[in-house]
């Protein structure tokens, strides 16, 4: 609104007037709200939250403290999710479709997250929301998406290629002029790294069909990584300040690459695709991170909050999304590489309890305990058979949750250095 209201001023000659053409001003500004927000109004929150006894239902599997968090204010998503969505209608651009899109994904995801929650609540217990429910709405944000990004006119890019200079003869990145509406991605390690998706469906000798099963191709894959990421980042949710932490250090790595996606020059400094009108993403980014801290004083060990499955679906459907416009979901492995492990541990445990109860009448297990950050919480029994076994000694709850951020800091690093091996 604001962004709106200082447009119509522009030629007035009012000093300051200009300041929201700026990206990195407003990105400033929406991170600066949204701390304001979460740390004022998170405390008003918690206090109505304890008001209406909505407390977090704790199972007990003999972790250290664990029972301590019993009543704790749960919903805690609705923190970040205001602090994200006031900063975004007041200085993002409501015009812009990646704008549009990501503020469609968080009241999506929060909506869906907020069931969830409501529903453990009410009839107290863990169970919530049925899974099948819980990923129809994933799969339907998904699509969304994916077909919003193959039909809107407003969602191009344009390529970057290698040109030889002829007088130097030095090799020069140049992007072109021709904006073309094409399912292309980045991807890391590979020269000139961007993949079309209808290079997969190229031996289709009808051009107009490749090109459309190339899309619907992109529209399976958006799906994927949306409810990949999302209940990776539930699963993630565990500890305290765990989701939120490590997510603030994915969106910030996820925020300099649509900074540079949307600058002609850094992204063929890059050699990466240049994705005109993504810059505005920077702008939620800023309100998303800055929701993330506020959030994170009150839900640093020893929480006085949880975000609930009305924050934990919301950030990882908010990261997934936010990759997948700015095209660099196939860095999401690495980058978001913390989730997906939470999610494998938990596929793995129980595929091998399974087969092992199958063949020896009796389930073993990989882990001591799933997901994989109870691990590190659970003392180390010789009488339980799991194939790790160690730590023998619980690790803190609180060293467990920096340790993975300092993880999650790595991945990031290593993120942007793929894109520069090649």
């Amino acid at each position: 609104m604001l962004y709106h209201l200082f447009q119509l001023m522009e030629d007035s000659g009012l000093p300051g007037a200009r300041l929201m053409d700026y990206i990195t001003f407003r990105a400033g500004m929406s991170f600066t709200l949204a701390l304001i927000i979460a740390l004022v109004f998170g405390r008003t929150i918690i206090h109505r939250l304890q008001k209406l006894q909505v407390g977090e239902v704790v199972r007990n599997l003999g972790l250290e403290g664990q029972m301590k968090k019993t009543g704790t204010p749960t919903m805690g998503g609705v923190i970040i999710i205001f602090a994200i969505l006031v900063p975004c209608l007041l200085v993002g651009n409501l015009t812009n479709i990646y704008m549009i899109l990501m503020l469609v994904a968080t009241i999506w995801m929060g909506a869906i997250g907020f069931l969830d929650d409501y529903r453990k609540l009410k009839y107290h217990n863990k169970d919530g929301l049925k899974g099948k429910y819980k990923v129809t709405g994933q799969v339907g944000l998904g699509l969304l998406v994916g077909v919003t990004m193959w039909l809107s006119p407003s969602i191009v890019m344009s390529e970057n290629m290698e040109v030889i200079n002829a007088t130097s003869h030095e090799t020069e990145i140049i992007h072109s002029m021709t904006m073309i509406k094409s399912p292309q991605t980045t991807i890391p390690f590979v020269k000139n790294n961007n993949f079309n998706y209808e290079w997969l469906t190229d031996w289709i000798s009808d051009p107009a069909l490749a090109h459309t099963l190339g899309w619907i191709v992109f529209v399976c894959v958006v799906i994927f990584v949306v409810t990949a990421v999302s209940n990776g980042a539930n699963l993630t949710d565990g500890l305290d300040g765990l989701a939120a932490g490590t997510s603030a250090i994915i969106a910030v790595a996820l925020a300099i690459m649509a900074y540079l996606g949307g600058n002609v020059i850094y992204s063929g400094y890059l050699n990466i695709m240049y994705i005109p009108g993504s810059e505005e993403l920077v702008v939620y980014a800023g309100a998303f991170v800055g929701a993330l801290v506020g959030f994170l004083w009150y839900n640093a060990f020893p929480a006085q909050v949880f975000m609930g499955d009305t924050g934990s679906l919301t950030i990882g459907g908010i990261l997934a999304v936010f990759a997948i416009l700015i095209r660099k979901e196939l860095l999401i492995p690495l980058l978001c590489l913390i989730f997906f492990i939470e999610d494998i541990s938990v596929i793995l445990q129980v595929a091998y309890f399974k087969f092992t109860k199958k063949k020896y009448g009796v389930g073993r297990r990989i882990f001591k305990m799933t997901p994989l950050h109870h691990h590190f919480q659970k003392c180390g029994d010789s009488s339980v058979k799991c194939l790790v076994n160690f730590p023998k000694n619980p690790i803190p709850e609180s060293k467990i949750v920096v340790r993975f951020w300092i993880v999650g800091i790595l991945l990031a690093t290593l993120t942007f250095v793929t894109l520069k091996i090649r």
